[in-house]
């Protein structure tokens, strides 16, 4: 079968990332080849994300841009998928006319499908649909050649309807996956050289609630951590509202779960918590940050904060600048509130205007980045144990890998070294990676 390309450009998280792995896996039998060269691609797809603003209007500025490739090459197909496309559905194509399909977040299963139709018929597609079943998020994407980690979803959708927050509309309510189609696909992966797994879903933490006589979250990495040849698990993203004892309490009993958690704070403001519909209040997140690290001294905290909600006052600010001085995050996404049509924060009053918001987030990053610094610095002359990935983006001539904290070290070493576990001693602190030098005995860690 002839080769044809692929070409796929991912905005937003790791979820997105995961659903193009799967998007490339389901079209690779029909004979398409995923390519970095998009003048090459005979099928280009966008895989977006609704979230901020500033990411739609990324997704928008590219499809612009790929107009040109569809005039040079008018048997080119262009498709659009992910939470944009969930959003705006049809609409897409009053301001992109040159795109083909768009396809929600329920529809990746359907895109063989949608590409065998455009191919003899040319007329735009649209797949928006929800469906009470998992379809688009048990699909197997086999791993890349010398990949030592990969991504597996295990619960799709939100039901928390956080004020600001579009995803409980795009992706649907929660839905798990049942716990042996996970495992078997764990094992597959393992077979396959692969090392670490992250477990995905927009509420880890929600895992199993739909499952009758199933496993609970922390019951699933027990399972996941029973799996032969398989060294480390990870998982993305919890809600700290749903973040239980039992689970807090894996981080010191489970060997293969990884000292690094992802917990959203948002605000500093139990008022702000509570116009954001979070469930929780500072207090109650600061006592799960405190257990967390009773039981787990070691553990690497980040976060995710957001700046700028209708009506936070000055006060309600400089509670979260209270709040990070007090947990000194390992790191943190930040972001100004950017406003999203249908949710429940569009209709709030007190918004805050651009430049106030630029400021608060521009201090709250300065703060974030001390602290950031300050953590890496603790960690030079400890030894840790790193997951070797491969080259180093910053030098060639050497070696990358994460601590089980989930922080880059970058090292002199072998190319034979990737997928093995070796220890370092960290010599040096950077804001967003360490130095590491080799031990002579890290063999040993296999």
């Amino acid at each position: 079968m002839k080769n044809k390309y692929l070409y796929i450009q991912t905005f937003g998280c790791q979820m997105n990332v995961h659903d193009s792995e799967q998007m490339a896996a389901l079209l690779a039998p029909g004979g398409y080849k995923v390519t970095d060269n998009v003048k090459l691609a005979d099928l280009i797809l966008l895989n977006t994300c609704s979230i901020r603003e500033k990411a739609a209007q990324k997704v928008y500025s590219e499809l612009g841009r790929l107009g040109k490739f569809k005039e040079q090459n008018p048997d080119l197909i262009i498709g659009v998928g992910g939470c944009l496309a969930q959003h705006l559905g049809a609409k897409f194509y009053k301001r992109i006319g040159h795109l083909d399909f768009v396809f929600g977040t329920h529809n990746i299963h359907r895109l063989p499908e949608i590409i065998t139709s455009l191919q003899s018929k040319r007329e735009k597609i649209t797949k928006v649909d929800f469906y009470k079943t998992l379809n688009s998020i048990g699909i197997y994407a086999p791993p890349a050649n010398g990949a030592v980690n990969a991504f597996v979803t295990i619960i799709q959708g939100c039901n928390n309807f956080c004020a600001y927050c579009v995803v409980p509309y795009l992706r649907g309510p929660e839905m798990s996956r049942p716990a042996d189609d996970i495992i078997e696909e764990v094992k597959k992966l393992t077979d396959q050289g692969i090392k670490e797994v992250t477990l995905l879903g927009q509420n880890v933490n929600s895992y199993g609630k739909n499952l009758k006589n199933g496993l609970n979250f922390t019951g699933l990495i027990r399972k996941i951590g029973e799996i032969a040849g398989l060294e480390r698990i990870r998982f993305t993203t919890s809600h700290p509202r749903d973040l239980s004892e039992e689970l807090i309490n894996c981080f010191a009993e489970e060997r293969k779960l990884c000292e690094h958690i992802h917990l959203p704070v948002q605000s500093g403001s139990n008022r702000v918590l509570k116009l954001m519909n979070r469930g929780y209040t500072v207090d109650e997140y600061m006592e799960k940050i405190d257990h967390l690290r009773r039981v787990c001294p070691q553990i690497s905290i980040t976060s995710d904060i957001i700046v700028g909600f209708p009506g936070e006052t000055e006060r309600d600010y400089q509670e979260t600048i209270d709040m990070m001085e007090k947990i000194r995050f390992d790191s943190a996404f930040s972001f100004k509130y950017s406003e999203r049509k249908g949710t429940a924060a569009e209709k709030l009053a007190g918004k805050i205007d651009e430049c106030e918001r630029q400021q608060r987030l521009k201090y709250l990053q300065e703060l974030q980045n001390k602290h950031m610094q300050e953590r890496n610095a603790e960690l030079i002359g400890s030894c840790q144990e790193l997951l070797v990935e491969g080259r180093s983006k910053n030098s060639e001539n050497d070696l990358m890998g994460r601590t089980r904290s989930w922080k880059i070290v970058n090292f002199k070493g072998e190319l034979d070294s990737v997928g093995k576990l070796l220890n370092v001693t960290i010599t040096k602190a950077y804001l967003h990676s360490l130095r590491g030098k080799l031990l002579e005995e890290a063999g040993n860690v296999n």
